[in-house]
């Protein structure tokens, strides 16, 4: 076990993590961790692209209205305007990086030579991206940049267990965080004068979902445990298409299929989205999401279809590369044949509640991308523009952070991981069978359609399991899984608790027994004391 002093640590390595930690000053001793490799984030799996307006034919304005249609009227505008005018600049910054955008074929007098495509609610082509492997692109060029970086020190296979809290002149502030090696099984501290949570989001609390394996909800989780007031998580995004297959694990179809003519399909071969929403296959995901898991439940069927092989074959191979060459690997040419697919978790809408500098309530402590709760989401995110929040608001932080640090105090010693009062478990089938448990009943009952019986139900399920896992975490020594499950079950928690109080049906929480939605516009607040920890 050893002690590391860093000026600032960043808790995360997706594109919120790595744009904080290159937007600070090449000054600033920085630590960056991962739960693995610097790539197992989720940006590394983004396919679709990044929202920016960045045609003549487009406006700030067209987006920002785009926006508040897709979040049901629940967006903030103050950080909908925010990151919708930070967002050309942003995208620049990546291509002076180097990220390697699709370009344009053919003469053209574009400003900008970049192909654009249209996501679901989206009212124009504004979404720039890396042919489907825009995440990978920038990823790769992210973490290109800062293994250049000699102040960032990377802590790869490293799980973040709680953070550290320090009384200084009166406050208390974060100061760090206890960290566990997965490798050597020790548990170190980490202090520094500001810490990032940049965990992602908790899309693995569901039986489905398009997520990693690292999407656990960390960040909310530690966040909450230290004081940390969440907001709306009862708004969990279902991308309407994953890969039905069961070798797929979790491959998502970039929604930009759709964007350029993919047709939704029931078994029989029959178009079924103008029956649900005038836009048809454009519209936004809680509304296809829905469909699909409507007409899957009406008609037994355990998938349904996206179609795209009435476009021309070198057109498909072209724009959608990875979905190809993964389809071609189970046996299904998507130039010919319709694709199985049915929803699945995919985006935490809610999260940590932050200002437009990413500060939580605790000072000292960042949140940033998936992790936080910004505004700019309402009750559904739009296409895209999550990795747009991440860039915006790393930039933010890392500019707050960098102006700040010289006056914030240095952290104090602070103890070593104790272990002296636990053994090791013989009974790790009691963490397999929680975390399957927990993944089920959320599924089941705080899933795409949601009734008050169905919530009351999780609700007892997960206050048990809880409880169990709390006993279980203080008789043994810590693992990731463990870990993993003990946040996972107050992440459960707080949607559960959420969604019941949310007497409407909005965005993406849609309640069977209050189909209607209200007049007054309000966000799902909830705060530590509210629960038991």
């Amino acid at each position: 076990m050893a002690t590391f002093r860093h000026d600032v640590l960043i808790i995360g390595s997706g594109a919120a993590g790595l744009t904080t930690a290159l937007r600070l000053p090449d000054d600033c001793r920085i630590a960056l961790l991962s739960k693995g490799e610097l790539t197992s984030a989720s940006t590394y799996y983004a396919q679709g692209g990044v929202a920016a307006v960045l045609d003549q034919e487009d406006s700030l304005e067209s987006h920002v209205a785009d926006t508040h249609v897709a979040g049901g009227g629940l967006c903030h505008d103050d950080a909908v305007r925010y990151t919708v005018e930070n967002g050309p600049d942003a995208i620049r910054w990546l291509i002076d990086l180097g990220v390697d955008f699709t370009r344009l074929t053919g003469d053209n007098d574009s400003a900008l030579p970049y192909h654009l495509t249209r996501e679901g609610g989206h009212s124009h082509r504004r979404i720039i991206h890396a042919a489907d492997a825009t995440g990978k692109a920038i990823s790769g060029t992210l973490i290109g940049q800062v293994r250049k970086k000699d102040n960032v020190t990377r802590f790869e296979y490293r799980v973040a267990v709680d953070l550290i809290l320090q009384e200084h002149h009166g406050e208390k502030r974060c100061c760090g965080a206890y960290v566990h090696n997965i490798e050597t099984g020790e548990t170190d501290v980490i202090l520094a004068k500001a810490v990032v949570l940049a965990t992602g989001g908790a899309s693995k609390v569901y039986l489905y979902t398009s997520n990693p394996d690292v999407a656990t909800g960390d960040g909310i989780a530690m966040a909450w445990r230290a004081g940390c007031r969440v907001a709306n998580m009862e708004f969990m995004q279902f991308h309407p298409t994953c890969l039905y297959h069961p070798k797929a694990k979790s491959f998502l179809v970039t929604e930009a299929i759709r964007g350029e003519g993919g047709h939704l399909l029931l078994p029989s071969g029959e178009r079924f989205m103008h029956r649900f929403d005038e836009r048809g296959e454009l519209a936004p995901r809680d509304v296809v999401a829905r469909a699909i898991d409507h007409e899957m439940k009406r008609l037994g069927a355990d998938c349904l279809y996206l179609d795209i092989s009435h476009k021309p074959a070198d057109f498909i191979i072209e724009h959608f590369p990875t979905v190809y060459a993964k389809c071609l690997q189970l046996g299904l040419d998507i130039t010919r044949d319709p694709m199985p697919v049915v929803p699945a978790a995919h985006y935490t809408c809610g999260g940590v509640m932050i200002n437009e500098n990413g500060q939580t309530d605790v000072p000292g402590l960042y949140a940033i991308g998936e992790t936080s709760f910004t505004g700019l989401h309402g009750a559904n995110r739009m296409a895209s523009n999550s990795l747009l929040e991440c860039l915006v608001y790393g930039k933010a932080s890392a500019e707050h952070i960098g102006a700040t640090l010289a006056d914030v105090p240095e952290p104090r010693e602070h103890k070593e991981w104790d272990e002296s009062q636990v053994t090791d478990s013989d009974e790790d089938v009691v963490i397999s069978h929680n975390w399957d448990e927990l993944r089920r009943f959320m599924w089941d009952y705080v899933g795409i359609v949601r009734t008050e019986k169905r919530l009351e139900r999780a609700l007892h399920r997960a206050e048990l399991l809880r409880n169990e896992i709390a006993e279980y975490y203080s008789n043994y020594h810590i693992s990731n899984d463990l870990l993993e499950l003990r946040n996972l079950v107050v992440i459960a928690e707080l949607i559960i608790r959420s969604a019941m109080q949310r007497k409407e049906s909005r965005g993406l929480h849609f309640m069977r027994d209050y189909p209607g939605t209200n007049d007054e516009v309000v966000d799902t607040v909830l705060t530590p004391d509210t629960m038991n920890n």
